[in-house]
């Protein structure tokens, strides 16, 4: 499994996010793409390769087309501002092509490109429920319709406490903005785009200072972002660079996201990308860098050796019901899958009194165990989950397609230390051939292993 670690050293904030995706290798026009699928307008991208502090990386903004200046935050405040949400850009009225200026502005080389553009300031505002029903009803995967809501949730939820209301209730002002859903949902897009890999992220680093709300000046960290954090149970660690470097966006993105925080561990880089912001720090490039690779094989316990499988390490959750309904278990199953969990399953168990029941257990990613176990709690009769974590070792994977006598056929390879150990068929490929060759699926099946490894056992 792929793994992206986020260099936080800088901060980071929704379009800096994106721009690091772009750099490591997310096909910014196969993004815009993806972005048409939310049916939301007034907007066009921009993304060139520029230069700060004599780094090299993408740039990434949102340019929109109404007819009124705005100056993007993400999140409900006005701030004095943030690591990259100046977005000095001009206002193109009307309707331009995205695709060609895209296109257009996103080469290599196009670090000189002048940036005449005014500030802008929001006047939108939606409420989480509207944003989350644009979500829901657009074409976008299920996946990211999931990860784009989360994000959302989290700014809600710690919105809603600040001013002392239910999250649906909230109104983002900024976030609620055009350019914002953009930085939201791209970011989950862009990840799509890379393979869904682990994210992990370094240390969380804040500047000092103060930004402006709408009551007036606050220090900084912003009350949205240290909430955000809090609640995730992320440690925060000022700098004493003199301005917000973490957005509201950007801490939701990490909350929801980031399965775990600390520095790179056997991490062996295989692209390096860097998402640049606007303002120029005193004391640090205001850059994110993102280094998307694998994490290098372990020594084994007795020092014997080494191999090249992949690591993670997983959260394991369970509970005993004895009380459930096979409908309401079967619909659970089916929604924790939808979810993202890596696998749900459950088995009979006898409980005290001799009484029959099951024993369910959902297997997610570590940072992802409190939202399924809320999930437990809500949607069974559970009163309570046990948590654990457990170490994984996974061979390396590939992908091909191989021709039978019955057509071609997907398969999955397992390797470890460079040998074939393992050879699975993907069904649905195999029922398609069997069904087309009038033949069974198991000898599809069988023929399929046979010419992606002619020595695999049957």
């Amino acid at each position: 499994m792929k793994t992206l670690y986020l260099d936080i050293f800088s901060g980071i904030s929704g379009d800096m996010f994106i721009a690091a995706l772009i750099d490591v290798g997310v096909d910014a026009a196969v993004l815009e793409t993806e972005l048409k699928k939310l049916s939301l307008g007034g907007y066009h991208l921009h993304v060139g390769r520029k230069q700060k502090s004599g780094i090299e990386g993408v740039k990434f903004d949102v340019h929109l087309t109404d007819a009124h200046d705005h100056e993007h935050s993400d999140d409900g405040h006005h701030h004095e501002h943030g690591p990259s949400h100046e977005h000095p850009h001009s206002h193109v009225h009307g309707q331009p092509d995205a695709r060609s200026i895209l296109t257009a502005n996103f080469r290599p080389g196009n670090a000189s490109q002048p940036e005449s553009h005014q500030p802008h300031t929001h006047e939108h505002s939606r409420d989480f429920t509207a944003i989350r029903q644009l979500i829901d009803g657009s074409g976008l995967s299920p996946w990211v319709k999931e990860k784009s809501i989360g994000v959302f949730r989290r700014i809600a939820v710690a919105e809603g406490k600040i001013h002392g209301m239910p999250p649906e209730q909230v109104h983002f002002h900024e976030v609620g903005a055009v350019d914002s859903i953009v930085d939201i949902v791209g970011a989950a897009i862009g990840l799509e785009l890379l393979g869904k890999p682990r994210v992990l992220a370094g240390p969380v680093i804040e500047g000092t200072g103060f930004v402006m709300c709408a009551h007036g000046r606050f220090p900084i960290p912003a009350p949205a972002t240290l909430a955000i954090l809090g609640a995730r149970g992320i440690p925060i660690t000022q700098c004493d660079e003199p301005q917000e470097l973490i957005t509201p966006t950007g801490a939701a993105l990490l909350a929801e996201l980031v399965e775990s925080f600390g520095p790179m561990q056997n991490l062996v880089a295989e692209r390096i990308g860097f998402g640049l912001g606007t303002r120029d720090n005193r004391s640090r490039p205001n850059v994110v860098r993102a280094v998307l690779g694998s994490i290098a094989a372990h020594s084994t316990a007795a020092g014997a050796g080494t191999h090249d499988w992949e690591t993670d390490t997983v959260a394991v959750l369970e509970t005993n019901l004895d009380d459930i309904s096979a409908e309401i278990l079967g619909h659970f199953v089916e929604n924790a899958m939808n979810a993202g969990a890596l696998d749900v399953f459950y088995t009979a168990i006898q409980m005290k009194k001799n009484r029959p029941a099951v024993l369910l257990r959902v297997i997610c990613m570590e940072g992802q165990a409190d939202r399924f176990s809320e999930l437990i709690l809500r949607e069974t009769s559970a009163f309570g989950v046990r948590r654990q974590t457990s170490e994984r070792r996974k061979l390396q994977r590939e992908f091909q397609t191989v021709d039978t006598p019955y057509g071609r056929v997907d398969v999955k390879l397992g390797k470890l230390d460079g040998e074939i150990i393992q050879v699975s068929p993907e069904f649905e490929s195999c029922r398609r051939a069997a069904e087309q060759g009038g033949v069974p699926v198991k000898h599809v099946f069988e023929a399929a292993i046979r010419e992606a490894h002619p020595r695999a056992p049957l």
